[in-house]
C-alpha cells in the first residue's frame, strides 16, 4: 500500500516509503486530496498570537477573520476524513471553544477535550495563570473506527522515587500495566532547548504525537497534518508504520533534515512513549 490520496497537480518536496511532504499552503493542497481517504488528522495551526512565522503566514488577524480561515481548512479536513476517522485539533482554549462547536455542527462527534499541561508557561497580567493547551478529539460520525485506551506508568516522586498516591489502600488492585490514560496529560515534555529542537519556532513533543496515533490509528492507516511545523507528526508516523501526508507553507528544510536523519534503520516505537 502507498499514499495515493493526493492528485498529481502538486509535487512533493520530499518522500519516504510511507509519506509525502508538500511545500505548500494547506488550502492549496487540501482540494487535491480525495474525499474519505484520510484515517486521522492532526492539526496544530498558528494560534494568532502575532508571532513571526515568515512572510507567508499572517499570525495577527482580527478574531473573526482567524476563525473564518480556520473553518475553511476544517471544512476540507472533514471532507477528506474517512467515516469513523479521527480529528485532533491543538490550539488555545480561546479558539477551540468556537472551533469545537463548529466541528460538532458539521458532522463530527465530540469525544474529548484533552488538557495538555504547559510546563514553564508565562503569566498574563489581569488573568489567571494560563497553564494548558487544548487538544480537541472528534470523530466523523458517532463511532470511531479505531480507538485504543493506553495505560500510563504509575506516577512516582521525581526526588525520592516513591509513588505519589496511596490509591485508598487498594494499590494491589491496580493493573500491572499502569493507569488508564485520562483527558489531562501532564507528562508531555516541552520542546524548548535548541539541542532538541528541529527548527527555531515552536515544536510539538514527539511523545504527544505518538500518543495520538496510538489512540486513534493502526499500522497502515493514513495520517494527515496540514501544518508541518517541526515535523513531529511525520516522524511519529514513520516510527509507527503509518502512511502520512503533510504540508508546510514556510521552510521545509528542518522537516526534511529531521526525516533524513531517521531513515533506515528507524528507531523503534516503544509503548512507553505514550
Amino acid at each position: 500500500m502507498t499514499v495515493r490520496a493526493v492528485a498529481d497537480t502538486i509535487q512533493p518536496v520530499f518522500e519516504t516509503t510511507l509519506g509525502k511532504l508538500y511545500h505548500a499552503d494547506c488550502m492549496d493542497l487540501l482540494p487535491t486530496i480525495a474525499s474519505n481517504s484520510i484515517d486521522l488528522i492532526f492539526a496544530d495551526p498558528p494560534f494568532n498570537l502575532g508571532k513571526e512565522y515568515g512572510n507567508r503566514v499572517n499570525d495577527n488577524r482580527p478574531d473573526e477573520e482567524y476563525l473564518s480561515w480556520c473553518k475553511k481548512w476544517i471544512d476540507e479536513c472533514i471532507r477528506i476524513l474517512v467515516p469513523g476517522g479521527s480529528f485532533f485539533l491543538y490550539n488555545l482554549p480561546k479558539w477551540n471553544i468556537s472551533l469545537g462547536s463548529y466541528l460538532g455542527e458539521n458532522g463530527l462527534t465530540f469525544r474529548h477535550w484533552i488538557t495538555i499541561d504547559i510546563k514553564f508557561g508565562l503569566p498574563i497580567p489581569g488573568r489567571l495563570y494560563p497553564s494548558h493547551y487544548s487538544l480537541l478529539y472528534y470523530t466523523k460520525g458517532t463511532k470511531p473506527k479505531t480507538f485504543l485506551r493506553p495505560r500510563v506508568p504509575i506516577p512516582v516522586c521525581r526526588h525520592c522515587g516513591g509513588e505519589i498516591k496511596d490509591y485508598g489502600g487498594h494499590r494491589d488492585k491496580l493493573n500491572k500495566e499502569g493507569l488508564n490514560l485520562t483527558d489531562v496529560w501532564n507528562d508531555i515534555p516541552p520542546v524548548r532547548h535548541k539541542s532538541t529542537k528541529n527548527r527555531q519556532g515552536n515544536e510539538l513533543s514527539l511523545k504527544l504525537l505518538q500518543r495520538v496515533l496510538t489512540i486513534a490509528s493502526v499500522e497502515g492507516d493514513v495520517v494527515f497534518d496540514p501544518f508541518g511545523g517541526g515535523g513531529s507528526t511525520y516522524e511519529a508516523a514513520e516510527k509507527m508504520n503509518r502512511f502520512w501526508i503533510g504540508s508546510e507553507i514556510q521552510d521545509c528544510d528542518p522537516i526534511v533534515k529531521r526525516l533524513k536523519r531517521m531513515q533506515k534503520p528507524l528507531a523503534l516505537f516503544s509503548p512507553e512513549n505514550i
